[in-house]
């Protein structure tokens, strides 16, 4: 038996092959067993920093990629303690099978790593959301949802220089020297999605308005649904899906409706001018009992014009800030109310009434 373990097969002795086939099954059979039990570990960790975390999510989230992570390194690692078979080093194309088996194991093990990364942001990311769910300002979670996939962004680039530099041997400091000057170039061609870019970051902390917020720009009104890195998404009042560029949300004078603390109603009565002053008296004083209403924080009604045709009388009322389709109903109401008050004082708008006159065959 010894004699058989001893012999040697493709440069290697056959135990050290058991030895590796056997640890590499063990691991893989095991591997949702360790990941469970490091991270449980990692969540200790992690329970001192942050008190509130649920052990269930942060579990669900990491022990998948810290298994495969675990799996995949301890398999490249003991793989490493046996000799390559020079049967099988042969040449494909400028590089050996040996060298293109090394490179492979570096890509897996380096992409298992980035992935258990991303995880963990995913769930920091989690966590910071319910925090800031907890509060009524909701620009915390539009800044949460944008730095998620910013330092997403930034750990695959990390994992391609990674994968460039220890798989393939580049050079990854020249290399990001001839990305410097060949970005200089793609940035002047790209000035305008840089300038967005810079927007963006403009929105997240100066805050001009936030997800929700219901703004008027460039002759488009309706609610922000998502602010991304190049541009912001509104839907209109027409239920149309518009997207602006952020250079444009910042460039433009934007008017951020959610903000106001009342909604004004105005109505001009032109009185014809067979009113006489006591029943535009009445009528002012009517008005404004008309307007004393639970909806109506406060208002004013007042004789602003005397002209040619008409008496000009301004009815200015303020509300709180309702939706839009609340405020509708209100002003229907008002001016039901105002035409009810007309009548009640037999008042007449200008040009409601016209005398027609016939003198001589010829009408005046």
């Amino acid at each position: 038996m010894n004699d058989f373990l001893e012999q040697i097969w493709w440069g290697n002795p056959v135990k050290n092959y058991l030895i590796v086939a056997g640890v590499i099954l063990f691991v893989w059979l095991l591997k949702r067993f360790i990941s469970l039990y490091l991270a449980g570990l990692l969540h200790k960790v992690v329970h001192k920093i942050w008190k509130n975390i649920d052990k269930k999510s942060f579990i669900s989230l990491v022990v998948k990629p810290l298994g495969l992570f675990l799996a995949v390194l301890v398999s490249v690692v003991t793989l490493y303690k046996l000799n390559f078979p020079q049967e099988l080093d042969a040449d494909v194309y400028k590089y050996t099978v040996k060298q293109i088996a090394h490179c492979i194991g570096n890509i897996i093990l380096i992409l298992s790593f980035t992935s258990l990364l991303i995880r963990i942001i995913d769930f920091v990311a989690m966590i910071l959301e319910k925090r800031a769910n907890l509060t009524a300002d909701q620009s915390d979670n539009q800044l949460i949802v944008f730095f998620k996939d910013f330092f997403k962004v930034i750990l695959v680039i990390i994992g391609i220089m990674m994968v460039l530099r220890y798989a393939f041997g580049l050079n990854v400091g020249g290399l990001l020297t001839g990305l410097s000057i060949v970005g200089a170039a793609i940035a002047l061609s790209l000035r305008e999605s840089l300038e967005n870019l810079i927007a963006s970051f403009i929105i997240f902390f100066d805050k001009p308005f936030i997800t929700g917020d219901v703004v008027k720009v460039l002759n488009i009104t309706g609610a922000v649904e998502r602010i991304g890195l190049r541009s912001t998404r509104i839907r209109t009042d027409q239920k149309t899906f518009v997207t602006v560029p952020n250079k444009q949300m910042v460039d433009s004078v934007l008017d951020n409706l959610s903000l106001r603390t009342q909604r004004k109603g105005e109505l001009r009565l032109h009185l014809d001018q067979s009113a006489t002053a006591k029943q535009i008296e009445q009528l002012l004083a009517s008005i404004e009992k008309k307007l004393l209403r639970d909806e109506i924080e406060n208002s004013s009604v007042y004789l602003n014009d005397i002209s040619i045709n008409s008496f000009d009388v301004v009815v200015e009322y303020y509300t709180r800030p309702t939706a839009l389709e609340e405020f509708n109903i209100l002003k229907q109401e008002i001016n039901l109310a105002m035409i009810q008050t007309l009548e009640d004082h037999k008042l007449e708008l200008a040009g409601m009434a016209m005398d027609v006159k016939v003198s001589n065959g010829k009408t005046e």
